[in-house]
């Protein structure tokens, strides 16, 4: 067993034995050992990682890397963040509904991909399921107005486009990190 696969069990039996989720697991250059983990999924019911949760799966996984002898020179226990990557069908089903960055690892061919650029593998747009076991993401290429700017209501809107996909056809998935820091949502139309 090489110590990349060591360090990777022991990192899952550590962290799911603390009733957390592995999402990813990162060595870099200087002997740092990021380890990113997420609370399990319930339907429903959202709950976040904290400082805490970190704190305990560090104390642990510290123990347990010592215990077997993985050479590291540094250890980092952080939350996925916002833009969390998707590897497994249930983050799929989890984050269905949200804005996502995918990226192919195959251009889209030139054949039925509709407006879409034959060469193109990078697509942000809202995550959906397309049945059987398949993704697909919607996005417009309009892009979106700047603050303050008035939108003509006579003006019509670019059409939708839709690309299905499945996990194998995949090379990277990430939630997109669309924040708003004011708290303001955008005046719906028909709004004074």
């Amino acid at each position: 067993m090489t110590q990349t696969s060591a360090l990777h069990d022991i990192a899952q039996q550590t962290v799911s034995g603390l009733g957390y989720d592995l999402v990813e697991i990162e060595r870099s250059a200087g002997g740092l050992l990021r380890v990113t983990i997420d609370l399990p999924w319930v339907p429903g019911k959202e709950q976040f990682v904290n400082v805490e949760d970190c704190e305990k799966v560090t104390r642990q996984l510290q123990y347990a890397l010592e215990v077997e002898g993985i050479d590291y020179k540094r250890l980092e226990v952080s939350s996925p963040g916002l833009d969390r990557p998707l590897r497994s069908q249930q983050d799929f089903e989890r984050f269905a509904g949200e804005v996502v960055d995918i990226t192919l690892k195959a251009p889209v061919g030139a054949a039925g991909a509709g407006q879409v650029a034959a060469n193109r593998k990078k697509f942000r747009g809202e995550l959906g399921p397309d049945g059987d076991g398949a993704w697909q993401v919607t996005w417009s290429d309009e892009p979106e107005p700047k603050p303050g700017q008035r939108v003509s209501r006579k003006k019509t809107p670019a059409p939708l486009q839709v690309l299905g996909f499945t996990l194998d056809e995949l090379k990277e998935a990430r939630l997109a990190p669309v924040v708003d820091f004011k708290g303001r949502k955008p005046r719906q139309t028909g709004e004074s």
